[in-house]
């Protein structure tokens, strides 16, 4: 039988995740060295011993289903920008994002106990795998999948550093690629007014009316100013609201509704954005690379 405290001593000697310790111990009858020896053969080990590094690099990419109904991003990180332009990573990150796409996992967990594609292995497997090979830490970050009544389009900014998602309950595929453009360059964080938390208006109306009173005016014409400036707040973080960055004198908002179509919702990943990248000195990375 194969305890808990068995899967733990693997563990901690290893590196390896749990299931897979599990695994190779049945495998093994419970013999650790066995177990260990496993581990090393199959690459587990050694990708568990990169697991520690930080990996802000890699790629975001998107695929959308022919009839463009289902679609989907993923962010899939590295360690290093090398790895991003490495054919076999890439095309592990495009089948990641089919994946998500067309089996509809609910988390990062989930994907990694799905098959992956044209395999007998799991997601979870085939990185380990991945990682052994290419020689560095990599994750699968996050995802966003949505599936709609009209269409889905996308779009990948940088070579994979910026990717969009976005739903339309009524449009053409013209003016989605626009939107989704739209997105990339202007970051929008919501897609309307109605969106935006109440906490975050009632903070920056604060910081308004601070900035007003401080320009020497009197409380009650500072309150009428903030009136006045909360629209630049809203034209910074909700897309509706935004210059339409083909032509600034149109709203985004009315040029969806122009075109009688309709935005149900959006999503834009950018490769590394808020993870904490060590910063490495390049020389001293070299001295100890030959020591």
């Amino acid at each position: 039988m194969i305890t808990a405290e068995l899967v733990k001593q693997l563990r901690e000697k290893t590196g390896a995740g749990m299931m897979d310790c599990k695994k190779v111990l049945t495998e093994t009858n419970g013999d650790m060295e066995k177990a260990a020896e496993l581990l090393r053969e199959r690459g587990i080990a050694k990708a568990a011993k990169k697991s520690g590094r930080v990996a802000a690099e890699g790629l975001v990419c998107a695929y959308v289903e022919e009839n463009k109904k289902v679609g989907a991003i993923v962010e899939v990180n590295a360690e290093t920008d090398f790895v991003a332009k490495n054919e076999d990573f890439r095309s592990f990150v495009k089948d990641i994002a089919e994946i998500v796409a067309m089996q509809n996992p609910t988390d990062v967990e989930g994907l990694l106990e799905l098959k992956y594609k044209n395999s007998d292995k799991t997601v979870r497997e085939e990185l380990t795998e991945k990682i052994a090979t290419i020689g560095e830490n990599m994750t699968i970050r996050r995802f966003v999948r949505f599936e709609s009544q009209g269409l889905v389009e996308s779009y990948i900014h940088g070579d994979g550093k910026i990717a969009v998602l976005v739903d339309f309950a009524k449009g053409e595929t013209e003016l989605a690629k626009d939107v989704c453009m739209q997105i990339a360059a202007a970051k929008p964080e919501y897609l309307k007014r109605e969106e935006v938390p109440s906490e975050k208006v009632s903070k920056e109306m604060e910081i308004l009316k601070a900035q007003a009173m401080n320009e020497g005016k009197p409380a009650e014409i500072a309150e009428k100013m903030v009136q006045g400036r909360i629209g630049k707040f809203y034209s910074e973080i909700c897309l509706v609201d935004q210059e339409f960055v083909k032509d600034p004198a149109v709203k985004v908002g009315d040029l969806i509704k122009n075109k009688g179509a309709e935005i149900v919702r959006f999503a834009r990943f950018e490769k590394g954005e808020g993870i904490e990248k060590k910063e490495e000195n390049f020389a001293e990375e070299v001295m100890k690379q030959l020591q």
